[in-house]
């Protein structure tokens, strides 16, 4: 008797067929997709219900992982079970029941795929070029929809815009530059180029950079999906730029600008002095919310660049400062425009550009700090700090290793190159080894 496994992979090798008429009313609910928020550690799969006959309630069923959890990369499983989805949705419709045998359905389907075999044998032999089981041409619109679909789920909502907004920007060059590109089998790396280039002439060599990165993935996921052959973006050379860079501001700058704000501004004090004392970014300490304070063990949880979640200790040089919270509601935003804990509905993007230009007019402006001093100079300057600190008790490795704890580097690589590009690591005084080459 043929299982529910040997069934959906037997239509799975087949699956190129169109969308399905979801609105009948059926005994089993439409399949989803459990993606583990993008933890690759954790096994993905699809799962549905189906009505038990015995008590005419709707039961979750065993769920079916099939080869998802072979993929190393996000969008690879994205793309297997978008399409055990699929087919297992179709075959549910087709009358597939797990409280059954299922042998009828598995003969139609057997017969099915020999009629669909014979078929594309004729074709190949009348040297047609398509075949019952080809998907139609998508046009440029229609592929980077799709292709965002399947992002979605994977990516965070900021990502997905961006996303967006770049090819946005590029169906609008290609309506005014390339009008006659309808087709998604029609851009190459000749147009894309052409596009990177009118972005290089707008922007900076990092912005088309982005641009060539962000494209390159969803043109990715079309190579996966079979939309189109190659991922021709990848053999477009990615161009040397010069990094944007926050300098380290000075002992006196700094303890200027903290009492400056304890006057004139506490909020953003605050704000600040979570950059600085738990070496949070920006955009980090946005996401964060009253609940993420864990009042009893001096705890905080955060969504980082590098990882779904990340606890980190609440220092006592930052627990002082931290007014009381336990009569806040658990779900308010910690860090508003009025008030620590409140309501402030307006997306994450939008918060960090707020505490950008109030931190630009409140202290920028103020000090006259040049371009080159921002919110990411205390995340800098307190890191330098530690390591320095560290570097007078302990060995080189012994003070990264230490550090890594504190700030949260994924590895030592990336802590190492950190601490080069804001200058951290510097020698002792070398004068005696200049003399002794002079004499």
């Amino acid at each position: 008797m043929p299982n529910f496994k040997e069934l959906i992979t037997f239509e799975y090798e087949n699956e190129y067929e169109s969308a399905y008429d979801l609105s009948l009313k059926r005994n089993f609910s439409i399949p989803k997709i459990y993606s583990a928020k993008g933890d690759l550690t954790k096994r993905w799969y699809i799962y549905f219900s189906f009505r038990d006959p015995e008590n005419g309630k709707l039961k979750r069923q065993t769920p079916f992982y099939g080869d998802t959890n072979k993929y190393r990369t996000k969008e690879d499983r994205m793309s297997v079970l978008v399409i055990y989805r699929k087919v297992l949705l179709r075959l549910l419709k087709k009358g597939y029941n797990p409280y059954s045998d299922n042998l009828d359905l598995h003969n139609n389907l057997q017969t099915k795929n020999k009629a669909t075999a014979t078929s594309d044998l004729s074709d190949k032999f009348n040297n047609r070029s398509e075949t019952i089981l080809e998907k139609p041409n998508m046009t440029v619109q229609e592929a980077f929809e799709f292709g965002i679909k399947l992002k979605e789920k994977v990516i965070s909502q900021t990502t997905k815009r961006d996303y967006q907004s770049k090819i946005k920007n590029l169906q609008e060059w290609l309506a005014t530059n390339q009008p006659e590109i309808k087709y998604i089998t029609e851009l190459n790396k000749k147009v894309v180029t052409s596009f990177l280039n009118y972005v290089l002439d707008k922007n900076s060599a990092r912005t088309r950079n982005n641009y060539k990165s962000d494209l390159s993935s969803i043109i990715q996921v079309l190579v996966d999906n079979e939309i189109i052959n190659n991922n021709f973006i990848k053999k477009i050379p990615k161009l040397k730029s010069s990094p944007e860079r926050n300098k380290t501001y000075s002992q006196n700058i700094q303890e200027e600008i903290f009492e400056y704000l304890e006057v004139q501004d506490p909020i953003l004090l605050l704000y600040i002095k979570f950059i600085s004392y738990n070496f949070l970014r920006p955009i980090e300490v946005c996401r964060l919310k009253v609940k993420d304070i864990d009042i009893k063990n001096r705890r905080i949880q955060f969504k980082a660049k590098n990882s779904p979640l990340k606890t980190k200790i609440i220092p006592e040089l930052l627990w002082r400062d931290l007014p009381d919270l336990t009569k806040v509601d658990k779900d308010a935003i910690l860090f508003t425009p009025e008030k620590i804990g409140d309501q402030w509905d307006t997306e994450i993007r939008n918060r960090r550009d707020y505490f950008s230009k109030r931190f630009k007019k409140v202290v920028k402006d103020h000090f006259k700090l040049g371009i080159d001093y921002g919110l990411y100079s205390f995340r800098h300057t307190y890191i330098t700090k530690v390591y320095r600190a560290l570097m007078k008790d302990a060995s080189p490795f012994e003070a990264k290793s230490k550090l890594m704890l504190i700030t949260g580097h994924s590895s030592m690589t990336a802590l190492e190159k950190y601490l080069r590009d804001i200058d951290a690591e510097l020698p002792e005084d070398y004068s005696t080894m200049l003399k002794n080459v002079h004499e």
